[in-house]
């Protein structure tokens, strides 16, 4: 059986079921993956809610099974649990059937290996891909077990020991499940603490009743804006499909940009731990540089993506890191990003600080403006990224990913999308007025 071997992506395999990726895929590429790791006895195996996502477990289940290893069924999962139970437990490695924040008709794999280490094009993706398309059964004499392990009760008691629990004073937050495994995980949190949840989109449905689960789209906040705001919350909260990104909204309803958010969890983490480095993706860079810089912490962007961020907060030992995306990383969290911890932190500063959500946000909205990401399809991606950089080449360049410009008064970072065909663009400026000059200015040029 041939494999489609477009379902391959930069950090992991994703396509539409079962035309693009089905059962048999999903075998060929488990063992594939025992081939070219060589993980151990026992391998961590895990699935969100989709509806296509039992079948192609069982599928995955089978590939390494007859490879000669035991599965460790953990049951369906946010990916966060994934890179928790393999570095909590120590495991060899581990694989989760997801396809993350994508419509409900894709499926696909997400793979770590040992302490939960990513696995991307650039660390052995493309090796599994390779051995995947030899389509090379390994049949072993004795085959693995199925080995039933229950997480979330170390996974929540793990989550809360990042704050103090007992400064927690009684709120009300909105929180948006998006119909994946958030709202199970955040019950199991927040059970015994004075946090009212309202909850939203809470029960688990892989139909994704409401459309694509995926909160950084701005349509599909208004859902939980509306709800703060009638219900008089403090807070909103709400996840993408898969839970590993976690997306805040103030007290008013308004979404916390997560460029914002990186720089308050930033200041957070100096303010505990001077010197110790912050990691921000080039897509927006200043207001996590200044506040990092304004905090005695040391700066470093990296090239957007968990794979690549994971990788240098190791090689660096790095404390925290933020993407725009929602996704946020912890040292304390094995290197790893985490969709429940920026929440219990943000609760906890809240509390600590006696302030509004408005009000840890007003500094960052009031000197940093931004276009939010906008994204564009194209057919040809690195012609149209060639035409825009040569029309501001007289800028401050960078490479870091994609390419960034920058001036005295505004900034800008275009790049390829690692998961969709489309280029990404994202502006910062000094004034709101500049932001939607240079918006229109660099879209013409795209079009």
């Amino acid at each position: 059986m041939a494999i489609n071997s477009e379902i391959f992506h930069a950090y992991d395999v994703r396509g539409i079921y079962p035309k693009e990726i089905n059962e048999e895929e999903v075998y060929q590429i488990a063992q594939a993956y025992i081939k070219v790791f060589n993980p151990g006895r026992a391998i961590v195996l895990g699935k969100d809610v989709r509806l296509s996502s039992p079948s192609l477990w069982k599928a995955a289940a089978k590939g390494i099974n007859d490879a000669g290893c035991d599965v460790v069924d953990i049951d369906t999962i946010s990916t966060d649990m994934l890179y928790f139970a393999v570095a909590h437990y120590d495991y060899g490695g581990g694989l989760t059937i997801s396809a993350s924040h994508n419509p409900k008709e894709y499926n696909g794999i997400k793979f770590v290996r040992e302490n939960s280490v990513a696995v991307s094009a650039d660390t052995g993706l493309l090796d599994i891909k390779n051995q995947a398309m030899k389509n090379e059964q390994i049949i072993e004499p004795e085959k693995g077990e199925i080995i039933k392990k229950e997480i979330l009760d170390d996974y929540v008691k793990h989550c809360l020991s990042f704050i103090d629990v007992k400064i927690l004073k009684p709120m009300k937050i909105v929180a948006n499940g998006n119909f994946g495994m958030a709202g199970v995980a955040l019950k199991k949190i927040l059970q015994g603490l004075p946090i009212e949840i309202i909850p939203l989109n809470f029960e688990p449905d892989g139909n994704f009743p409401k459309g694509k689960p995926d909160p950084m789209m701005p349509e599909n906040r208004k859902e939980t804006e509306t709800l703060v705001k009638k219900e008089k919350a403090d807070l909103g909260v709400a996840w993408d499909g898969d839970a590993d990104r976690c997306f805040i909204f103030d007290e008013n309803g308004e979404y916390v940009d997560g460029y914002f958010l990186t720089a308050i969890l930033a200041e957070y983490f100096l303010k505990k731990h001077p010197g110790e480095k912050i990691i921000s993706d080039p897509r927006l860079t200043w207001a996590v540089r200044d506040t990092v810089l304004k905090n005695k912490g040391i700066y470093l962007v990296n090239k957007t993506g968990h794979a690549f961020i994971k990788d240098r907060m190791r090689k660096e030992n790095v404390m925290f890191a933020g993407e725009i995306t929602g996704h946020f990383y912890f040292r304390d969290n094995f290197f790893c990003d985490n969709g429940m911890i920026p929440l219990l932190l943000i609760l906890e500063i809240l509390n600590k600080e006696g302030v509004k959500m408005s009000e840890l946000a007003k500094p960052y909205r009031e000197k940093y403006f931004i276009s939010g990401e906008i994204s564009q399809k194209v057919k040809d991606p690195d012609k149209v990224i060639k035409t825009v950089e040569k029309e501001y080449k007289n800028g401050k360049l960078e490479y870091i990913d994609g390419f960034s410009v920058e001036y005295p008064d505004w900034r800008f970072n275009l790049r390829k999308s690692n998961t969709e065909p489309l280029i990404r663009l994202n502006v910062e400026a000094k004034s709101q007025d500049l932001v939607d000059e240079k918006v229109k200015e660099i879209i013409k040029l795209i079009k």
